[in-house]
C-alpha cells in the first residue's frame, strides 16, 4: 500500500476487523518491523526527526496501574531529555495535564481513580509529552461512552488546531470518521480499494466494498432505503483469494477479478483498486 498525509491534516482508516488496520498503526509508529517496503516520514518544525505517538484504544490498559499519573506523563520527557531540571519537568507534566482539561493536582493520583475518558485524557497528554506532531490514533474513542465519545473528539480537534498536529485516525465507527477526517482511506485485507477526501467518499462511493460499508450506517430519515448486501466473512489473510481478494464477496465480480489482482487507478480525485469501477470508467469514457 502507498500512503501520505500532508502536515496537520486527518487521514482515517477504516475496514472491517482483521483488515489489517491496527497493523498498519503499529508499523507508523515502529512498534512493528516491515517485513518489506519502507516508511519515510517528513522533518519536525524545528528540522529534526519526526517522530509518531500513538493513542491506544483501550485507556484502562495502555497505562501502569502502579504509577502516578505525573510519573506516566514525566517517563518520555524524561526519556527523551527535553528538559533539563526535575522543576522544569514537573511544570511541563502540570502544563500537558491542563492542556488535556485535567488538574495539575491530578499528577499526585493513580489510573484507577479516573473515568475512562479521564484515562484517555492521560493517554492524549503522554503523548504530547515527546512534543509529537504525528500522532496515529487506534480506535481513540471506542471504548467510551458517547458523550465522552464526543468530548475527546473536541479534544483532539482543538488540539489539531493550535498545535497544527497530524493524525492517522483508525475507528469502526463511519459517523465519528466522517466527523473528524479530511481524507478517507478504506482498507480490505491489507490493501488500500479507495482512497479519497473525506466529502467525496462518503457523498459518492465507487468502491464496492466502500458501498458495503457505508450501506452499514442507520439513516433514520430513511430506515426502510435499498440497501447494497453482500455476503460472506473476510477471507483468512494468510491464504487470500486470488486476484482481487473481494471478487468472492462482490457483486460486481467478473471473471478478470477473479485471476488478475487489480493495480491502484486515478479516478476523479481519488485512488481506486477494482477493476469493475475501473472497467465503466473508461467505458464512459
Amino acid at each position: 500500500m502507498s500512503l501520505s498525509v500532508p502536515r496537520g491534516t486527518t487521514l482515517s482508516i477504516v475496514g472491517e476487523s482483521g483488515c489489517g488496520k491496527s497493523t498498519l498503526a503499529k508499523l507508523l509508529v515502529g512498534l512493528v518491523a516491515p517485513t518489506r517496503g519502507t516508511l519515510r516520514y517528513g522533518r519536525n518544525r524545528k528540522g529534526g526527526v519526526l517522530h509518531p505517538q500513538m493513542i491506544f484504544q483501550d485507556p484502562y490498559a495502555s497505562l501502569n496501574p502502579r504509577w502516578r499519573v505525573g510519573n506516566i506523563v514525566a517517563e518520555p520527557i524524561t526519556t527523551l531529555g527535553l528538559r533539563a531540571t526535575p522543576a522544569e519537568t514537573r511544570r511541563r507534566v502540570d502544563e500537558l495535564l491542563e492542556l488535556v482539561g485535567l488538574s495539575a493536582s491530578d499528577a499526585g493520583r493513580f489510573p484507577h481513580e479516573f473515568s475512562g475518558g479521564q484515562r484517555q485524557r492521560i493517554s492524549i497528554a503522554r503523548a504530547l509529552a515527546t512534543e509529537a506532531e504525528f500522532l496515529v490514533c487506534d480506535e481513540p474513542t471506542s471504548a467510551l461512552d458517547v458523550s465522552v465519545q464526543a468530548q475527546i473528539l473536541n479534544l483532539m480537534g482543538d488540539l489539531q488546531k493550535e498545535f497544527g498536529l497530524t493524525y492517522v485516525f483508525i475507528s469502526h465507527n463511519l459517523s465519528v470518521v466522517r466527523h473528524v477526517s479530511d481524507s478517507v482511506a478504506v482498507m480490505y485485507l491489507g490493501r488500500i480499494v479507495e482512497q479519497a477526501p473525506a466529502d467525496q467518499l462518503f457523498d459518492s462511493p465507487q468502491h464496492p466494498y466502500t458501498r458495503m460499508l457505508l450501506d452499514t450506517i442507520p439513516d433514520l430519515d430513511d430506515p426502510r432505503r435499498d440497501r447494497e448486501r453482500m455476503g460472506g466473512e473476510v477471507p483468512n489473510p494468510i491464504s487470500p483469494p486470488s486476484g482481487c481478494t473481494f471478487h468472492p464477496r462482490c457483486g460486481m465480480a467478473r471473471e478478470q477479478c477473479k485471476v488478475e489482482a487489480p493495480v491502484v487507478v486515478g479516478v476523479g480525485g481519488r485512488q481506486l483498486r477494482c477493476h469493475a469501477v475501473t472497467w465503466d470508467v473508461v467505458r464512459a469514457a
